[in-house]
């Protein structure tokens, strides 16, 4: 999930280079137009300039994963956290808890009389919650992951089409710088 989040952040600086390359582009254009004629050197002297985009402060900006990752990645960390204090061999184990102390949903009347029996039904239901939140963890992150990697998709299609067009525009300023 990490990898992703940083690789949205590559993605986005891209972006923002590819853009700000387009921009210096279309003024090195005006330039040439303004070499090749003397009227064109006078229309863009009193053409406006186009805005510079604020840079980020700093020049860096932190990636934001999509909504959906966030919220699994701070499932995950906070059910982890709870795995590792209730895991037996990653705690020191209780007296309460080495006999028959772990809980579950079932109710006490569900399980077989037979003491070893229902302790052993009880560990194995017990067990079995634990596999289900680590599979619904899982699940989440998985969902989230394929929305960032869904819209992290866009934004390649989005990139494609801007490198394209800016290098049939470069193709077409070197054409014209040649000719000069």
């Amino acid at each position: 999930m990490q990898e992703l989040v940083r690789q949205r952040g590559v993605l986005q600086r891209t972006e923002r280079m590819v853009d700000k390359m387009e921009q210096d582009l279309k003024t090195s254009q005006r330039h040439i137009n303004s070499i090749k004629s003397m009227f064109g050197g006078f229309v863009n002297y009193f053409k406006s300039k186009p805005a510079d985009a604020a840079p980020p402060p700093n020049g860096v900006v932190d990636p934001q994963p999509n909504p959906r990752l966030k919220e699994a990645l701070a499932t995950s960390k906070e059910q982890e956290e709870n795995y590792q204090a209730s895991h037996p061999n990653l705690r020191r184990l209780q007296s309460s808890d080495a006999i028959g102390g772990t809980h579950s949903a079932v109710g006490a009347d569900a399980y077989p009389k037979n003491q070893y029996l229902r302790e052993y039904h009880q560990k194995i239901d017990s067990n079995l919650d634990e596999m289900s939140k680590g599979l619904r963890r899982l699940k989440d992150i998985a969902l989230g992951m394929q929305t960032e990697i869904d819209e992290q998709d866009e934004l390649l299609g989005r990139l494609t089409t801007k490198v394209e067009n800016l290098d049939i525009n470069i193709k077409s300023t070197d054409k014209k710088v040649r000719q000069l």
